[in-house]
This record gives C-alpha cells, sequence and structure tokens, in this order.
C-alpha cells in the first residue's frame, strides 16, 4: 500500500441484520484516494456511502476486507485514525447556548490542540465578531463554518465532509467551497458526500460513484462525462406543433437508443448521443426528411447530473428528476 494514496480500502463489506432481512450496504469497497486531493463520493439514496464513511472513521468495524487512512489500519490501529482525521456530519456538533469561542475552546481542551488554534480558526472562518454569541443565535451558515473550524483543531490529514452545505444559501455554500479549495491546496485530504453535484463538479479533483455497495465508476468529472457521450438538442421552428415535436422524439428515440426530454415550451427535444458527431446530422437529415422545420441544433457536455442518472442503478429520465 503505497503512501501517496491517504485513503485505501480493498474488499470493504459490511452487512446489518442476519438471513434474509440482512442488508449488504457495502460489498467489496475499492478505493484510492490520492493525498491532498478532494474525492467527491456520490451515489443514490441507500447506495452505502454513509456507511462506507463510518467505516473509515472507525465508527462502524468491517465484517471483511481492509483499509487504510492516513497510512493507519481502520482495525487495528483505529485510535491513530482518529488522531489523523477530521470529521464534519450532515448536522453541527456544536453547542447552542455557548459562544463560538467556548466551542472551539473545549473541543481544543478534549483534542489537547492549543487553545490559540481555535482563535485562530475563528478568524479563518471569519467568525471573529461572532464569536463571544451564543451559537444558537447563529445563521446556519455560521454553524456549518464553526462546525468545520471545529474538525479542524488538530490539523488532520484527511477530512471527511458529509454533505456539508446542506440547507445553505448560496452564499454561505460558496464560503464553504473557498474553505475546502484551501485546505486541499495546503495538503489536506478530503473526502466529501454532498447531494448537490454541482457541488461535487467544482470542488472533486475525482469522483468515485458508489452504486449497490461497490465502487461503480471512478474518475475526473470530466472522463465521467466523457462515458456519456454529450447532450444532443434540436429547436423547432415556432410554427411546429405537438405532432412535429414528438416526431423529433420518435427520430431521437430511434438514433440514440435514449429517452428524450422534451420541452413544449421552448420547443426542444434533446437526449444524450454517445457519437453526437455522427448522430446528430442523422438527426438533423431525419427531420428534413420528415418535414419537421427545425431553427436550431446543437451539442453540449453532459452536466454531473446527467452522468449520476445515467450510471446508477435507479435511472429515472431527465424529465422526472427535474419534476
Amino acid at each position: 500500500m503505497t503512501s501517496t494514496y491517504a485513503v485505501l480500502s480493498e474488499g470493504l463489506e459490511k452487512r446489518f441484520g442476519s438471513g434474509a432481512k440482512a442488508v449488504h450496504a457495502v460489498r467489496g469497497l475499492d478505493l484510492a484516494v490520492r493525498e491532498g486531493t478532494v474525492c467527491g463520493l456520490l451515489g443514490p439514496n441507500g447506495a452505502g456511502k454513509t456507511t462506507a464513511v463510518r467505516l473509515l472513521t472507525t465508527l462502524l468495524r468491517p465484517d471483511a476486507g481492509s483499509a487504510r487512512v492516513a497510512g493507519h489500519d481502520i482495525a487495528t490501529q483505529a485510535h491513530a485514525v482518529r488522531r489523523s482525521i477530521g470529521v464534519t456530519g450532515q448536522y453541527a456538533s456544536v453547542d447552542g447556548d455557548l459562544s463560538g469561542r467556548e466551542n472551539l475552546r473545549l473541543f481544543a481542551k478534549l483534542l489537547r490542540a492549543p487553545r490559540a488554534r481555535a482563535d485562530e480558526l475563528l478568524d479563518r472562518f471569519e467568525l471573529a465578531d461572532a464569536a463571544d454569541r451564543p451559537v444558537r443565535t447563529y445563521s446556519g451558515g455560521m454553524r456549518r463554518r464553526l462546525d468545520l473550524a471545529a474538525s479542524l483543531l488538530t490539523r488532520p490529514a484527511v477530512l471527511f465532509l458529509d454533505e456539508p452545505t446542506t440547507g445553505l444559501d448560496p452564499h454561505s455554500r460558496n464560503g464553504i467551497w473557498d474553505a475546502v479549495r484551501e485546505l486541499a491546496a495546503a495538503g489536506t485530504t478530503v473526502l466529501l458526500t454532498t447531494q448537490y453535484l454541482e457541488e461535487a463538479d467544482l470542488l472533486a479533483d475525482e469522483i468515485v460513484l458508489i452504486d449497490e455497495g461497490r465502487a461503480a465508476h471512478t474518475g475526473t468529472p470530466a472522463e465521467l462525462k466523457a462515458r456519456i457521450g454529450s447532450y444532443a438538442e434540436v429547436v423547432l421552428a415556432e410554427d411546429a406543433g405537438a405532432q412535429a415535436l414528438h416526431a423529433a422524439a420518435v427520430v431521437l428515440d430511434q438514433l440514440t437508443g435514449a429517452r428524450p426530454e422534451l420541452d413544449a415550451e421552448r420547443r426542444t427535444a434533446g437526449a444524450l448521443v454517445l457519437d453526437p458527431a455522427v448522430t446528430l446530422p442523422r438527426v438533423v437529415r431525419e427531420l428534413d426528411a420528415a418535414g419537421v422545420p427545425l431553427v436550431d441544433a446543437s451539442l453540449r457536455p453532459p452536466t454531473l447530473d446527467e452522468v449520476f442518472l445515467r450510471l446508477t442503478a435507479a435511472r429515472p429520465t431527465l424529465t422526472e428528476a427535474a419534476a
């Protein structure tokens, strides 16, 4: 196991319950996260993301397989793992009755971190002006920044962020994103689970798409997008009716093998295609032959949302996902 990986797992397994009702939450999970990078752990609900994080942070013991975090074995060196990591869960762990400064100083004492580190982090996360106010008076974004600060008191080698920006406004979310980028640039390895795929697209150096307890797909955001091709879209003329839009959908379905997404208001029909340079001209020719008037035909890279829907086991159509 090479030291260039901050997190490395092989065949990690975890079951809950027994017999017919047993849930196999993680089944043969392999991860290789390089030091100083941001790794996005994505997957549908119930895919095993949270269980995987709980295993890697030593909150659960694996039933099989192995993993090393910051060079330490999660089963035999759990205490060393805990000393090397920071964890920010979905919900703030700070005490609302204490001030921000009191919270951080309390955590610093428990973690045997320098008291000055608490004040340093209050400044870093722009909380110094509110440091002596009760945390219950903080906004959601301020609480999340304080929670993130608490996880950094010991300068962890690996930071686990479990949906860190859920429920935050765009300004607060951007603040968390900036903090994550700074941490990775300074050498901290970040494992990020999120439901905001835009967040993973912007932050992650690599994405691991977990499906049914396994690492089903791994790659950079650009590599994963390339696997599903491009999004081809045609725009019909203003006088085109519902019948013409239906005809466009039929042609796209036949030539792409993907269920088209239709927008009657914009008069558009589109679908993901693996060979866009060949398929889009064919779509235009077929529609022209069918007498369907077009004003535009275009290609764009897929979004990470579209990658997620195409590659995971739960595959609602793009229209259903947007509803």
